[in-house]
């Protein structure tokens, strides 16, 4: 079903409430990737309890998989079924059409990552397609994200420990994120300061006196990507300082596979996959509630 103009505004003008909301009551919305429709259900099973806000999240490959607009319908339809308070981001577009695409569709919440596709992108080039984006996305008021470098990591359970020391020099700074923020317009600025894309068998850390350092420097939304595999301190520490959108992916999809391996070796002779997802679901719903509980935002849905 194609989104209206008037459907789209409306809808990002409660995403934008929401942040708005986030930023002066110390919470952050939960960005939760989606594979599939079960992924989807426990996300929203997990709103629903906690009565939180929430975003549901696809990157490139399930766009390819699943299709924008079907995922916008599904997202209506569960929303409107447990009457939660829930929006769309389409994480790391590697391409403006891809965002473009995303918004035409009604998402809500845009990050656009040139860096993704083209890893040594320079900055010029990054801040020229994000502007090109912000100004496409003035269509519907759709948020816009972004950042002036790649970020590294992946989706996946890691068996070899990073290192730190290499992950600091891809830091972002107070001054960078002004400057980039400024060049773009951008409306919510993705700031690495430790966290890292994918589970490890090392805990993340997170270098809050920075994360400081870049709140007192920029006035737009900070999120946190690769919150996965952090301790849940640093994320109450780091609401309270001022980010508003943390995405959560690897851990989903840990509790997801191993879960299933588990209801699949125990139920051999049964081929109906869809009697075997109810301990799944409940598996991937566990680690929603701990993150939103994490983020402070148990209670703060406006539906």
């Amino acid at each position: 079903m194609s989104y209206t103009i008037e459907q789209a505004k409306r809808n990002c003008t409660a995403a934008r409430n929401a942040m708005k909301r986030a930023r002066s009551e110390h919470f952050a919305l939960g960005a939760f990737n989606l594979d599939n429709q079960e992924t989807l259900i426990a996300v929203t099973r997990a709103a629903a309890k906690l009565n939180a806000p929430v975003l549901v999240e696809i990157s490139h490959s399930e766009v390819e998989m699943l299709g924008l607009e079907n995922v916008r319908d599904l997202v209506d339809n569960y929303k409107a079924e447990y009457g939660v308070e829930m929006y769309i981001n389409l994480d790391h577009s590697p391409k403006v059409e891809s965002a473009k695409a995303a918004i035409d569709a009604g998402f809500e919440f845009i990050h656009i990552d040139i860096s993704q596709a083209i890893h040594d992108a320079s900055e010029e080039l990054i801040i020229s397609r994000t502007k090109e984006v912000v100004d496409y996305a003035k269509k519907t008021g759709a948020l816009v994200e972004s950042e002036p470098h790649y970020f590294g990591g992946g989706s996946n359970k890691f068996t070899k420990a990073f290192d730190y020391d290499e992950i600091k020099k891809t830091f972002s700074t107070p001054e960078g994120a002004k400057a980039f923020v400024d060049a773009t317009g951008i409306d919510t600025f993705a700031a690495a300061i430790g966290n890292l894309h994918g589970s490890y068998p090392v805990a993340k850390r997170l270098d809050l006196d920075l994360l400081q350092k870049i709140r007192d420097a920029i006035d737009c939304n900070i999120s946190l990507h690769g919150g996965s595999g952090t301790p849940g301190h640093y994320f109450e520490d780091a609401v309270n300082i001022g980010v508003t959108k943390i995405n959560i992916n690897s851990d989903m999809r840990v509790a997801y596979r191993t879960t299933l391996e588990h209801v699949l070796k125990e139920n051999k002779s049964e081929y109906a996959v869809i009697k075997l997802m109810d301990e799944v679901i409940d598996a991937v719903q566990a680690v929603v509630e701990s993150k939103i509980a994490s983020f402070a935002a148990s209670g703060k849905a406006k539906v």
